[in-house]
């Protein structure tokens, strides 16, 4: 169950990157903190492009032994050699992309604030589901998937949850019991000091 251990850490990328230089940022981080998972969330549509990038983000985790998914984009997971997929749009697709891609993929699914999306998604075979935003935020509806979801799920489900969206230091201590990861992105890469940002933001984990 998630309250029995630390939720571990779930990376995901800026939408663009500078390459040469977020390789290096992203294997400082990697080298200092134990990440779980690296999510490429790409803006570009520009398939070179996501290839390219794919390319050198997956030298870069598989050599730290961390899995890297793709937002959206499952039918390049095989192509590029990499773990899995993150689908943004609930429960819709996890099926199909489960049989197209086999057991042995990741398949995440993020459900927004909507309890029984995660449900479903669980039931189509994802591997976990991810709820949020957690905070404030201007995306979306303005509705925050409140702690009390956490609770719930980590008491009744089984299939690992994911906390994402406006993590605060203050979040963290709240959903920590409760959630089984916290996927971090936009919280710390606008800082000039990623890393430094990530240990703030993580300091209530110890």
């Amino acid at each position: 169950m998630a309250e029995q251990d630390t939720p571990q850490i779930y990376l995901i990328s800026p939408p663009q990157i500078e390459l040469s230089r977020f390789s290096e940022t992203l294997a400082s981080i990697l080298d200092a903190r134990d990440i779980a998972c690296f999510r490429l969330a790409l803006a570009s549509e520009d398939e070179d492009d996501i290839s390219r990038t794919a390319d050198l983000m997956r030298e870069t985790c598989h050599a730290r032994d961390v899995a890297i998914v793709i937002e959206q984009h499952f039918r390049l997971v095989d192509r590029l050699g990499l773990d899995g997929v993150h689908l943004p749009d609930g429960p819709r697709q996890v099926r199909d992309v489960r049989a197209e891609l086999g057991s042995d993929a990741i398949i995440g699914s993020h459900c927004g604030t909507l309890r029984h999306n995660g449900m479903s998604a669980g039931e189509a075979g994802a591997d976990y589901v991810c709820f949020g935003p957690v905070g404030a935020s201007a995306l979306g509806d303005g509705s925050v998937a409140e702690p009390d979801m956490f609770q719930w799920w980590s008491e009744m489900i089984e299939v690992p949850v994911v906390a994402e969206g406006g993590l605060t230091p203050e979040l963290v201590t709240t959903l920590a019991p409760v959630t089984d990861f916290f996927a971090v992105g936009a919280e710390i890469w606008t800082d000039d000091d990623p890393l430094a940002s990530l240990k703030t933001l993580l300091a209530p984990l110890g």
